[in-house]
């Protein structure tokens, strides 16, 4: 008797895939695109087994196609993710997140005193690594920098 010891999912005929996303940063991702209220098909697994990143998550979006503002959001969170489009069953675009150099609008400053988060100021970041290789944002305007634990969407 052959044992299954794969789960087969449905293929998506129009879409995007989002893979290797780290396991902890799964339910982060759905929230920062709203997939909780969306109206399309989704599909996600956590905690699958990688063998480049040992546990990892994926998400299938059916009918959806993302602008640079949400791969930024992305790439915060889930910066070794790989995005797939799907246009009639077939991959018609493939490839790996960016972290931009800057992101406006998308993150809220964490300094409480930040002009940001007093006025009507749309925020500014400018993205750098610090020397151990981990994301920092560096607010345009507080001169503070931020790690991925303070990071708040807007």
């Amino acid at each position: 008797m052959n044992k299954r010891t794969e789960l087969k999912v449905s293929a998506i005929r129009n879409g995007t895939v989002i893979d290797h996303i780290p396991a902890e940063s799964v339910f982060q991702v759905f929230k920062i695109l709203q997939l909780d209220s969306t109206d399309k098909q989704v599909y996600f697994g956590t905690n699958l087994e990688s063998k480049k990143y040992g546990k990892k998550g994926i998400i299938k979006i059916s009918d959806t196609f993302f602008k640079p503002r949400e791969t930024n959001k992305i790439a915060l969170v889930a910066p070794n993710a790989t995005l797939i489009e799907i246009k009639d069953y077939e991959v018609t675009k493939k490839g790996n997140v960016r972290l931009p150099r800057q992101i406006d609008e998308i993150v809220r400053c964490f300094n409480p005193k930040c002009v940001t988060n007093n006025q009507n100021v749309p925020t500014s970041f400018r993205v750098t690594k610090d020397h151990n290789g981990e994301m920092k944002l560096f607010c345009k305007y507080c001169e503070k920098t931020m790690g991925k634990e303070n990071i708040e969407f807007i």
